[in-house]
């Protein structure tokens, strides 16, 4: 009797969010803006996952990367040309180049250490882009630009229409891939490094290679999300490089689930969401209900909550 566990197939998941977010689409045509807003937020924590949930890597310098690929595809716009996915090609490539540079150095650490370096990096492109005011715009942030048309042919409107479902496509063809990688052999691997990194170093595994290619996938997702965001907001801020970026990533990450892939969606909606309704009740402290949900999935795990319900209906 085959009794090996049954893998879930890599299109069931983008599958899933492909259809929520098209009914959304048609749902909520008044939010459009903050649909994007979201599917551009959960590729963000879709790269953080990789890192911290599969690859158990401590990590609050995500915006480093995200913020490159903002940049890169806005400095490209504006100097070259608009075509968004040529853009988002280069956000991809930026983000990729930018995590693969600093994690050939950053992986040698690890715990606090490598927490703390990873902010330093994000601090010092922050101080980067800056001061270098011809390319970026300082403080005043990169403007001026806009994405031509998706394919030659589709505007991006003031309502939103076109720019809400390229995130969305980008989003599913990201969890796409993931999904791919973390369900093979090489996705297999780094989660035992996360397990157990002395055992898998003793079976012959290249421990730091492997980590340093899923640091890189994260850099080209996070590179992704940035392009997006610079491309539907037509405009690149220095807070795009800033540490609530990543600090937020972590808890989207954190209130939708470590190291499912799921989470990221789950996480980016949940905390959209409460932001939404809790900031136009009180803007000044919406804060406190975030605060108050992340207290509450940190003490009751929603994993041992649907455990418990099952137990509890597998008794009755």
């Amino acid at each position: 009797m085959n009794t090996a566990p049954r893998v879930a197939p890599p299109w069931r998941l983008p599958a899933i969010v492909a259809a929520a977010g098209i009914a959304a689409w048609f749902a909520l045509p008044d939010q459009l803006g903050l649909l994007t807003r979201l599917f551009t937020t959960a590729l963000l924590v879709l790269s953080l996952d990789l890192v911290v949930g599969v690859a158990g890597l401590a990590t609050l310098g995500q915006a480093a990367l995200f913020g490159t690929g903002a940049y890169a595809a806005g400095i490209f716009a504006l100097r070259v040309m608009p075509d968004p996915l040529v853009g988002l090609a280069i956000g991809v490539a930026a983000g990729a180049c930018v995590a693969l540079a600093s994690g050939a150095f950053l992986l040698r650490y690890r715990g606090f250490t490598l927490l703390m370096l990873t902010v330093a990096v994000a601090q010092i492109l922050y101080s980067l882009a800056s001061k270098a005011r011809d390319w970026t715009g300082g403080d005043d942030g990169l403007s001026g630009f806009s994405p031509g048309p998706l394919l030659g042919r589709f505007a991006f409107d003031l309502e939103g229409r076109t720019a809400a479902l390229y995130a969305l496509t980008v989003l599913v063809l990201g969890l796409y891939v993931a999904r791919r990688v973390v369900d093979s052999p090489f996705g297999l691997a780094v989660r035992g490094i996360h397990e157990n990194r002395a055992r898998m170093a003793a079976l012959g595994t290249p421990v730091f290679t492997r980590l340093l290619a899923m640091y890189t996938l994260s850099g080209a997702l996070a590179g992704a999300a940035g392009a997006l965001s610079a491309q539907t907001n037509a405009i690149v801020g220095l807070d795009s490089l800033g540490f609530a970026v990543s600090a937020e990533a972590l808890v989207m990450l954190v209130l939708g689930g470590v190291g499912r892939l799921s989470g990221a969606v789950i996480g980016a909606a949940v905390f959209t969401w409460l932001h939404h309704t809790a900031a136009s009740i009180n803007p000044y402290h919406w804060l406190f209900v975030i605060g108050g949900a992340l207290m509450v999935v940190v003490l009751m795990p929603p994993a041992k909550v649907w455990a418990w319900l099952k137990s509890r209906k597998a008794a009755s």
